[in-house]
């Protein structure tokens, strides 16, 4: 598989990761097994996805678990990105960015991934309590001890900012411009000034194209390698999914915007398009969603969740198709999704 570099140390990783959260949390609990997910790092390890993306809020800890048993024998073959700053509590989430706690936090992160270093450790959420120099310079202490070897900024959760009532036109009067990231964007640059960022991590793909605005440029001018997380919307880009099929109730899906039987419906024109331009390469609409996200830049590294050895080994393929200018003209055209978190 195409190699791509994350920051300013040039750390190498697969053109395509492996998102690991559903294995153990925020999606259909019922389809989850340990040898199925098990199977599915694997498949993506033995195809060239190094970056294995997890967290210690997924499950909790469940998930790091999961991933340290192929560490444990892979780990030659293996980038490890995993996050801290979340706790979850029984109806909860809340963020921790204490020195103290992050350092323990970075500690049992490694017990649980049977790793004496992390690759990438991303700050989930900044601590509203908590000046974000402090965190990050908590974290770059890790670095120094030899723990971590880069780090990460997660964007701001996009429903803190609420864009629908915070746009603003653009020079030219035209276009309104998304104010989505500009929480994200003020963190980096105040981070940014005590310790390097390797990566930034937010949602990108066909049908939430929003961090082409401001932070993928961001990113590119700086050297500062990008996670898209979600490229393929939750599972709807795959094509996959049946408008009203319903969800469990723990499935993030389930409280989504997107996901009601009629937003499922009026957006079925995006995975049309999609399926249109795979048709002429054998491909499949989820396989042209993530050739469309690795066409955004050599610094962008699209990260598709997946439980099952199947879906991994089918996204592992999409590194192999290269889009036209044609094709991404074809899927610029295509009309915006509708529905969203607002």
């Amino acid at each position: 598989m195409e190699r791509r570099t994350i920051g300013a140390a040039a750390l190498e990783v697969g053109a395509i990761g492996l998102g690991c959260m559903p294995m153990s949390w925020g999606y259909t609990e019922s389809q989850r097994s340990l040898d199925s997910s098990l199977r599915a790092v694997h498949t993506a390890l033995d195809r060239g996805c190094s970056l294995l993306d997890t967290a210690d809020m997924y499950g909790p800890f469940t998930n790091e678990l999961l991933v340290g048993r192929v560490l444990k024998e892979r780990r030659a073959d293996a980038f490890v990105s995993t996050k801290c700053g979340l706790l979850v509590g029984e109806q909860h989430i809340v963020a921790n960015g204490r020195p103290g706690y992050v350092k323990r936090a970075c500690d049992a992160s490694l017990r649980r991934l049977q790793t004496d270093r992390i690759d990438l450790y991303q700050l989930h959420r900044a601590d509203p309590e908590v000046p974000v120099e402090e965190t990050w310079g908590a974290m770059a202490e890790l670095v120094k001890a030899g723990k971590v070897r880069s780090l990460g900024l997660c964007a701001v959760g996009a429903r803190a900012v609420r864009p629908a009532r915070a746009w603003r036109r653009s020079a030219g009067g035209a276009r309104p411009r998304s104010r989505m990231h500009d929480g994200t964007l003020a963190q980096l640059e105040r981070i940014q000034q005590v310790f390097p960022v390797s990566s930034v991590q937010a949602e990108l793909s066909v049908w939430s194209p929003e961090a082409r605005e401001a932070l993928l440029p961001w990113c590119e001018s700086r050297g500062v390698g990008f996670l898209a997380a979600m490229p393929l919307g939750n599972g709807y880009l795959t094509g996959t999914l049946t408008p009203g099929q319903g969800f469990e109730p723990e499935d993030i899906r389930a409280r989504h915007p997107r996901f009601t039987a009629e937003m499922m419906a009026a957006n079925q024109p995006v995975v049309a398009g999609l399926r249109r331009v795979g048709a002429r390469y054998g491909a499949t609409p989820g396989q042209v969603a993530l050739a469309w996200v690795l066409a955004q830049g050599r610094h962008v590294v699209p990260v598709p969740g997946t439980k099952k050895e199947r879906w991994a080994a089918q996204n592992a393929k999409a590194a192999q198709l290269i889009l036209t200018r044609e094709d991404l003209a074809e899927i610029a055209a295509l009309p915006p999704a509708r529905g969203s978190w607002y």
